[in-house]
């Protein structure tokens, strides 16, 4: 069976720890409309310092010298560790209903989704309304090209970059460049940042 039920459990906590969970459970509705406030907010606010404190209020962390564009939309935003120097360009979603960590000096253009959640293949599960989360890194120096598509329980390596329009299934290792859907790599880096033609993967 896909994920895990444990009934001991929180339905906060089997969704943090990657288990079934139902989340429809009234804390997990309370604190998702805590964040569609807090997004409202931003995304109608002007002020830069205002947007900056509202996603420290949001975020579980928001990094020195980062930037993030409106409209932005998250779930519940704790879940998220946004990293200094980084930048978000408009339109992004980031479901976090697990941990997504953005490292250091990350580049994330437009309309980039992010996504921890997913969904039971067995409709039996999935009519039940059940659902699971897993995390998602993205770590230092990556660039991510407009319109990606990140999925779960993906880490993506330091300087890498992933192509527009890319959907991304499994791990993308550090010092690369990945593309397509579902994104493959298709150059190497190597350590002065020229890059080579990968072999056929």
């Amino acid at each position: 069976m896909e994920g895990s039920k444990n009934n001991t459990s929180t339905e906060k906590e089997k969704m943090l720890n990657g288990s079934l969970y139902q989340p429809w459970e009234p804390v997990l509705v309370e604190e998702r409309a805590r964040a569609k406030k807090l997004i409202y907010k931003f995304n109608t606010v002007e002020d830069p310092s205002q947007k900056r404190e509202i996603l420290k209020e949001l975020f579980g962390h928001f990094g020195e010298n980062s930037t993030i564009e409106s409209p932005l939309n998250v779930d519940y935003g704790y879940n998220i560790h946004f990293g200094k120097n980084s930048f978000m360009n408009y339109g992004c979603v980031i479901l976090d209903c697990a941990k997504v960590e953005i490292g250091e000096n990350v580049l994330i253009a437009p309309n980039v989704q992010i996504y921890t959640a997913t969904h039971p293949t067995d409709p039996k599960i999935r009519l039940q309304g059940l659902e699971m989360a897993y995390p998602i890194k993205i770590g230092n120096n990556v660039w991510i090209g407009g319109g990606s598509i990140i999925l779960p329980k993906v880490t993506i390596g330091d300087n890498t970059t992933i192509g527009a329009g890319s959907v991304v299934t499994k791990s993308i290792p550090a010092n690369v460049v990945a593309a397509g859907n579902p994104a493959k790599i298709i150059k190497h880096l190597d350590v002065d940042g020229d890059q080579k033609q990968s072999q056929k993967e």
